[in-house]
């Protein structure tokens, strides 16, 4: 009878082919560096896919000479990210000049199961964003971006719902974040274990992660005879 091969610590997925879809880094310091640079990528396509799958994001900025890192909503528009606050925030307050920030934005894959707790990993796709944070001060551009962070949330929900009122606009800062300095990095693939560890006893493998949404609950005071509107019911056939 012949053994089955072994499968190699090849079995993560990466891009160390050569790539001419992988792009180049806009520059140094958003450059994959040391050995998990083959995951590193710097086309728009992989960096805007991304940013489109999810609202969710951490902010980060030196403030009194201390890092400060924020979990907050982006939205991305063309080659644009848009991020928004509170006037009286430190976003509303900064970023009346040019505002050194970075955004990140993670997905989680699957937990990626080794023999050893030195190769246990995690399956993910990331983007780093680093740039000047401005303050959009067209109403209509401001308007388009708050639109534009609902229906990211929800999709089709901005159409649905009110529009902002003057007061409400006034009080919500936006800030355009150019797309031209980003990477993205991600794991794919099995485990990676060494070749010793092969024949022990110990269960590997990769447990898949996703995102599932519950039923609606409605709000307390919701008047009878109101349907759970086409943008959620969208989200439960997901």
């Amino acid at each position: 009878m012949t053994a089955s091969p072994r499968p190699s610590r090849s079995a993560e997925r990466t891009f160390s082919e050569p790539d001419p879809d992988r792009g180049h880094p806009a520059s140094d310091r958003v450059k994959v560096r040391r050995d998990t640079k083959h995951r590193g990528r710097y086309d728009a396509a992989t960096i805007h896919s991304i940013l489109d799958a999810t609202p969710f994001c951490h902010l980060a900025y030196v403030q009194d000479g201390r890092p400060v890192v924020i979990p907050t909503l982006q939205v991305r528009v063309d080659d644009v990210m848009y991020l928004h606050a509170s006037t009286g925030s430190r976003l509303g307050l900064s970023a009346h000049e040019p505002w050194p920030v970075c955004v990140s934005v993670t997905l989680h894959d699957g937990l990626v199961l080794a023999r050893s707790g030195f190769h246990h990993s995690v399956n993910y796709r990331s983007v780093v964003v680093m740039g000047d944070a401005v303050l959009v001060t067209d109403p209509a551009e401001k308007l388009q971006a708050l639109d534009a962070t609902v229906d990211h949330v929800v999709p089709g929900r901005a159409a649905e719902v009110r529009p902002p009122t003057a007061r409400e606009l006034e009080a919500t800062a936006v800030a355009r974040l150019p797309l031209a300095e980003a990477s993205a990095k991600a794991r794919t693939g099995g485990v990676n274990d060494e070749p010793e560890d092969l024949d022990l006893p110990i269960w590997a493998g990769v447990v898949p992660l996703s995102t599932a949404y519950g039923a609606p609950l409605p709000s307390p005071d919701l008047a009878e005879g109101i349907d759970v509107p086409p943008s959620v019911r969208a989200l439960l056939g997901r």
